[in-house]
């Protein structure tokens, strides 16, 4: 395990996404974007074993930090806007991949299922017993939320890949928040952040119909 992040505490990084939402409950991406940086290094602190999700997400977050430092900065202040400004000026390939491959919506859209089996795999290692194998947890999140997006060779070589993965243990110890039970206490507090802000853009992009976006 590399723990060269000196300072690193996933407890920081999981209750950030709470500034994520504004009073109105819009997705502000600057937060959204430095709370997904964070995750990243927990990603990354754990070894090369999530480099596919984590490279492919580091490659999504410089997509949408231009757009928030660009001339339309100010239509991609938050996830709301962004949709209602991609919409109306069709800067979305909705059917088929062509003239705006990298759209915001279609950027935030992979983060977001990404999102979706880090939640689901972070709330399985809180909530099963010690001696359950993290293969089987991470390979079960996977299936629930990433697979469905990606051709059989991915799937299988990443299913194989998972066997190798640390025992819960470890990775509870990677949290940096302390002994593998205050970790647990840390994630049944702070996931319910995470969880809040993928809802609140998975009911944004179904009202849009933007879930399936090429």
């Amino acid at each position: 395990m590399d723990d060269s992040e000196t300072g690193f505490n996933l407890k920081v990084v999981l209750v950030s996404f709470k500034q994520c939402l504004d009073e109105k409950e819009e997705v502000l991406l600057d937060p959204y974007i430095a709370s997904w940086k964070g995750l990243v290094r927990f990603l990354n602190s754990l070894g090369t074993i999530f480099s596919f999700i984590s490279k492919d997400v580091v490659s999504k977050l410089q997509i949408m930090e231009r757009l928030r430092g660009g001339p339309q900065s100010e239509h991609y202040r938050s996830l709301q806007t962004m949709v209602a400004h991609e919409l109306s000026n069709q800067l979305v390939d909705l059917e088929h991949r062509s003239h705006h491959p990298e759209s915001g919506c279609r950027t935030v859209l992979r983060l977001h299922r990404a999102l979706r089996w880090l939640q689901l795999f972070l709330e399985g290692l809180r909530t099963s017993p010690e001696d359950t194998r993290t293969s089987v947890l991470c390979t079960d999140s996977y299936n629930a939320s990433l697979a469905a997006y990606h051709p059989w060779i991915v799937r299988r070589t990443v299913t194989v890949a998972f066997y190798a993965l640390p025992t819960r243990k470890v990775f509870l110890e990677a949290m940096n928040v302390g002994p593998p039970e205050q970790a647990v206490q840390m994630l049944g507090e702070a996931l319910p952040f995470i969880e809040r802000v993928y809802n609140v853009s998975q009911k944004l992009y179904a009202e849009h119909s933007l879930l399936d976006l090429p």
